[in-house]
């Protein structure tokens, strides 16, 4: 819809508009910078302004007049800002800056404010009008902030658009979903999977796909690869009318050098530093932002408050933060400048990235900020007036890099890297973090997180679905990468679909189902996710089992005294009679279960619950004697009312199939009871024991077997009576030494054993797109 004004284009573009621009402080430059529909002197046209001050001349050139400039010059102001208005011009013209060097070159330029361009390799602008669409998210945008506050569940699937799927083309063989059929196809599949959020790699115009759309060329203009603008905003729209969030991955830190771009954009170097030791970026052969040109800061502080109010995106995780913060990031010494005290911060960009947060939490309540930081750079997600960034979350990249690294080896030698899965939390909540198994680790021959994991298929799925479970488990908000969620064999292809077809095999099926149940137990418990960011939301009940690769914490509610039992087994070892102290007295059910045959386990567990007994253990008065399933984490609830139908999980995918595995379980361990019987009495013919010498032998006698003497003979499929059998001669080492029977030794609470300050987050450097 054009805009009117019956004056002329100075009043279009006003002088207090170009003075904010130039002051840096244009929270909306987008409105009267590009090409805008508006009505002047009573005629219909476009009004374009273009910020190019050193330039002798700019024509605008387009399908409008042949290609040719001399008609349609621009006139310049000493501000720096060309503009002109062209009478009768319609929507959908494509058109360029045709910019006269002071050396007299020409060169076409794309408009830097455009929103809409031309498929690839094509770089037209477009002149479009962009609020045409009628939304139909009042509801989820009023009340955003109660969706996505600090203290609601946050499960972000992070997705690519143009690999996601695909859609087959009598031309080309494949093609790439449209925005409108990935809004029928991916959204109904997020919201089955049990997603809060969906993330969005980067889709603002870029030329190269295997940037992955991490170089920006049009930085107000979705690309047109998928589709239209209104395509775009309708995907938005159902995302938000189907309960979900969306996240843009925002790119402020640098961009590509092709010609129709930013880059030397009025013949000098407009956009970033002319010194190469400040301008370039050294790994990505991209040029770096002047964030201390405040039009360069009114341009991008302008940008991210476009998409979230022309397109209504509900966060923008920040890439790259690093390279903007450091003024030496990956560079060599003598390849860099310093600062005016003489420090590697770039103070610029540290201004902007603080203004930045500052003005869209003030517009836009309730929005996220995410910053991917991959160092110890302090306060990222604290507020400015405290001296902190301003973002509302931060990536946790050292927990990713240490818990991968940690998961990727022999569980034979895991026990030597316990700490690599405690260290996270001496700093755990020195920031809001988002645990991520991003995009970036699955890419350039790191291969897929099934392939990291050792063993044989089966090992490999028990691995991800007890990482997945510690992760879900473990403080922070969570972020996986597409595909991971079924654990596809090969490694992201950007120019390809997902290996849809491995969901034929049980083990895939197995862990998409393990991801929606957990989903469903994060989203249904409030101690899951109401506390990430403070030591009361969590508890070590035992960190310092290394010797099993057992880990056990808890996990409190903020508004209620509701809490949640994790434990995770690292080693391919049922751990029988593991006694695991607890808060509360009371009956634990089995909430979820990471073995289940449901999801391609080997179905060891407890009944559906377990209820505590008086025996002090890691530092509480009563405890629960346990199965531990071999690679897998379980969870727990106190039942407050009645104890629930043994082997009930809380999830209603696995109602339908709980009494054929309880079933299955009773039958199973009765042959295992039978066969401990066989083995016994083979051995006591063989060499009878002497009982002398058992009883004065020493203690290795362990508290299971007084319970034990209480066992009536015959054999019968209760859990419990199961349970208590005497252990199998060929049984490994036992898991945890129990206590004696006369005095209650108390554990004390363990703490991560890792030698390091408890503010330092170790760090990865970390490789770009």
């Amino acid at each position: 819809m054009a805009t009117k004004d019956n004056q002329n284009s100075s009043n279009w573009l006003t002088d207090y508009d170009k003075y904010l621009i130039g002051e840096g402080n244009n929270e909306r430059s987008y409105q009267k910078m590009g090409a805008h529909l508006v009505e002047l002197n009573g005629e219909q046209g476009v009004h374009f302004a273009v910020w190019a001050p050193s330039a002798r001349q700019i024509q605008i050139v387009g399908d409008f007049n042949e290609w040719k400039g001399e008609k349609h010059v621009m006139n310049s102001s000493d501000s720096g800002i060309w503009s002109l208005f062209i009478p009768g011009l319609k929507e959908y013209s494509l058109y360029k800056y045709r910019v006269i060097t002071q050396d007299n070159q020409a060169f076409d330029k794309s408009d830097p404010y455009g929103v809409a361009m031309e498929q690839r390799p094509k770089t037209s602008s477009i002149v479009l009008d962009l609020d045409t669409y009628q939304w139909g998210d009042d509801e989820w945008v009023n009340h955003r902030g109660e969706h996505q506050g600090l203290d609601k569940p946050m499960a972000i699937y992070e997705v690519h658009l143009g690999s996601w799927r695909r859609a087959t083309d009598p031309k080309w063989l494949s093609r790439y979903l449209t925005y409108r059929e990935l809004a029928d196809e991916l959204i109904p599949y997020v919201v089955n999977m049990g997603y809060t959020h969906i993330e969005l790699m980067p889709i603002s115009e870029y030329p190269f796909d295997a940037s992955w759309g991490y170089q920006v060329i049009g930085f107000y203009a979705p690309t047109s690869r998928y589709g239209e603008a209104k395509d775009l905003m309708y995907f938005v729209d159902k995302c938000h009318r189907s309960g979900l969030g969306v996240i843009l991955d925002w790119v402020p830190g640098h961009f590509p050098k092709d010609g129709s771009g930013l880059n030397y954009f009025d013949g000098t170097h407009l956009y970033s530093h002319s010194d190469p030791r400040q301008g370039e970026h050294p790994d990505w052969g991209t040029m770096v932002f002047n964030y201390d040109r405040h039009e360069v800061r009114s341009f991008l502080l302008s940008n991210a408050v476009f998409w979230i109010d022309k397109y209504h995106f509900d966060g923008l995780r920040v890439d790259a933060v690093a390279s903007m913060l450091y003024l030496d990031y990956s560079r060599k010494d003598g390849e860099w400048i310093p600062n005016q005290y003489g420090g590697r911060e770039n103070l610029g960009a540290i201004s902007f990235l603080r203004k930045t947060n500052e003005v869209v939490h003030g517009l836009f309540p309730g929005i996220l900020t995410i910053a991917e930081e991959s160092t110890a750079w302090p306060m990222v997600s604290r507020p400015t007036y405290l001296g902190g960034l301003g973002f509302s979350l931060k990536w946790n990249m050292g927990w990713m890099h240490d818990t991968l690294q940690y998961m990727s080896k022999d569980p034979i030698y895991r026990r030597f890297h316990h700490n690599d899965m405690t260290f996270a939390l001496l700093y755990a909540f020195n920031e809001n973090f988002v645990l991520p198994l991003s995009h970036d680790e699955v890419v350039h021959g790191k291969g897929s997180l099934a392939s990291k994991m050792p063993g044989d298929d089966w090992q490999k799925f028990a691995n991800l679905r007890a990482y997945y479970g510690f992760m879900w488990g473990h403080p922070g908000k969570k972020l996986l990468f597409m595909g991971c969620e079924f654990g596809q064999w090969k490694e992201w292809n950007f120019d390809a679909g997902l290996e849809w077809t491995a969901l034929e095999a049980p083990n895939h099926q197995g862990l998409q189902r393990f991801v929606t149940d957990l989903n469903a137990v994060y989203k249904n418990e409030p101690a899951l996710y109401e506390n990430d960011f403070e030591w009361t939301g969590f508890e070590w009940v035992d960190a310092n089992d290394s010797d099993n690769c057992i880990l056990s914490f808890v996990r409190k509610a903020k508004k209620s005294d509701e809490f949640v039992l994790v434990i995770s087994n690292f080693t391919p070892v049922t751990r029988e009679g593991y006694r695991i102290g607890v808060p509360t007295p009371g009956y634990y059910q089995e909430i979820l279960n990471s073995d289940s045959s449901f999801y391609w386990g080997s179905n060891v567990g407890n009944g559906g619950g377990k209820n505590t007994d008086d025996i002090p253990m890691h530092g509480y008065k009563q405890s629960l004697l346990l199965r531990i399933p071999p690679l897998a984490t379980v969870m727990f609830k106190l039942k407050a009312d009645e104890q629930p139908i043994a082997g009930q999980f809380k999830t209603a995918q696995l109602r339908a199939e709980q009494l054929k595995i309880d079933q299955l379980r009773a039958e199973q361990l009765k042959a295992e009871l039978l066969k401990a019987e066989q083995l016994e009495a083979e051995q006591l013919k063989a060499a009878p024991p002497k009982v002398e010498q058992l009883k004065v032998a020493p203690p290795k006698v362990e508290q299971p077997k007084l319970e034990q003497l209480k066992v009536e003979p015959k054999v019968e499929p209760k859990v419990e009576q199961i349970k208590a059998v005497p252990p199998k001669v060929e049984q490994p080492k036992v898991a945890q030494p129990q206590p004696k029977v006369e005095p209650k030794v108390e554990q004390p609470k363990a703490a991560p054993s890792k030698a390091t300050e408890p503010t330092e987050q170790k760090s990865s450097k970390h490789g770009k797109k």
